[in-house]
Parts: C-alpha cells; structure tokens; sequence
C-alpha cells in the first residue's frame, strides 16, 4: 500500500494535557507535565514536531494544570507551518470529557486524539490508511509490549476488531496495549457528545459494541511519562527512535 506521507494535512490533532501529573510533580515542580524536559527538550515540543512530520498543519491542546506556562512556551516555540489551538479545561475533565470539552474546535473528519504524555513511534500513515480501511467509526493504536501490568490489556481478533477490555492486574505478561491515540470519525465525536462519562476508555469503549472498534497493532516505540521510572527513561526512548 502507497501511503501519504502528508496524511495528516486535513486532519486535526487533538492533544490532551490536561492532566495534573501528580505522581511526577516533585520532579517537575512548577512545569506541567507536558513541558517536562525529554532529551533536553519540552516533550509538547517534541510531540508536535512528530506530528508537523506526518503533515499536521492545525492542533487542538487541551490544557488544564499550569495552563499559563504552556501557552507562553507556545508564543516561543511552534513548528513552522502550524497553527496550535490551546484551551484550558475549568477542572480535570477526564479523557472522554476532555474531548467533549474541545469538540467545537474539532474541524475534521476524521480527528486524530493522543495523550499527551506518551510517545509513540509508530507510522500515524500507517494508522490514518488501516482506520480509512476499516470502515469502524473509531481505530485505537495499539503497542505489542512485554509487560502489560501498568496498562490494561486488549484483546483483539485477527481481523483488527476489539473484542474485549481488561483492567491492569499488575501481573507483568506480554500482551497488547492501548497507546492513546485515536481516529475518531464524526459518529464517534456524537457518541461521545452524548455520553456523560468522564473516560474515553471505561464510559465510551467498553460500552460499545467491541466489534466496532478497529484496532491496528505493532510493535514500536512506547513510553509515557506519567510516572518517575518511566519519565526518566524516556529521553533514551525518544533519542533513539528519533534518531534511528
């Protein structure tokens, strides 16, 4: 399959990085989690660089802890060619009320939706070409990862249909991840408009019919910053990927 590598020019990105970062605060002090030094940089920076990669010309930030410091880290700093949109939630809204929250910004349609403290290095050309494909309303990327204890698990059948959800056990296993980043076309953002449950996960997944969610899995780059083992880690993770 030829894929674009502009794929995403007219899709928006939706960020969301409203969270408070509570286990890594005493790390980052006065930052918010998303401007957290990765490889020497601000991971928001590294985040929209990758996108701009892809071909991403218009991203929607969600924003909430220490707002302020991300929008005057954007007046300094924004790829080329980009136009950041920032909203800051009024309280922690949760990922399917994050959304919710940013929806009359959305333009597109499809919408790109990622978390904004990991780093995924997979092909989000790849991921654009298998969700077109699938004809679902919603794709989840998903990671191939050797230990699954922190995450929930995923089960998906050998066409790429989600068949089911599980809660983390805290048992390390091998299996397969969300990483947080989503297609989503307009039937889901109704879906989610909808609902009133704060967690794109628990409230909007797990209630649908599995079958129509797509799933493309693989194994690629993984990380999130959201706790100290794995923030410290992360630079390594990114420079080598970004520089492989």
């Amino acid at each position: 399959m030829s894929l674009n590598r502009n794929c995403l020019n007219n899709i928006d990105a939706v960020i969301l990085a409203g969270g408070l970062g509570t286990r890594v605060s005493h790390i980052l002090k006065d930052k918010p989690k998303v401007l957290a030094p990765v490889g020497g940089r601000p991971f928001l920076d590294i985040l929209l660089e990758r996108l701009a990669g892809f071909g991403a010309r218009r991203v929607v930030l969600g924003l909430g802890h220490l707002a302020e410091a991300v929008n005057a880290h954007l007046k300094e700093s924004s790829p080329e060619g980009m136009e950041v949109i920032t909203a800051t939630e009024p309280a922690p809204l949760g990922t399917a009320g994050a959304v919710r929250f940013l929806m009359n910004r959305i333009k597109s349609d499809p919408v790109l939706v990622m978390n904004g403290d990991s780093f995924v290095g997979a092909d989000l050309c790849a991921f654009v070409a298998s969700h077109a494909a699938s004809g679902a309303e919603a794709s989840l990327l998903c990671a191939e990862v050797d230990d699954t204890s922190r995450f929930g698990r995923i089960d998906i059948d050998p066409d790429g249909r989600v068949k089911s959800f599980a809660e983390k056990t805290g048992a390390p296993s091998p299996g397969i991840i969300s990483a947080g980043v989503y297609l989503f076309n307009a039937a889901m953002l109704s879906r989610i408009r909808m609902s009133s449950g704060p967690s794109l996960e628990r409230d909007i997944f797990q209630a649908m019919e599995t079958r129509s969610l797509h799933a493309m899995t693989g194994r690629f780059p993984f990380i999130d910053i959201g706790a100290p083992e794995s923030l410290d880690a992360a630079s390594d993770v990114v420079l080598s990927c970004l520089n492989g």
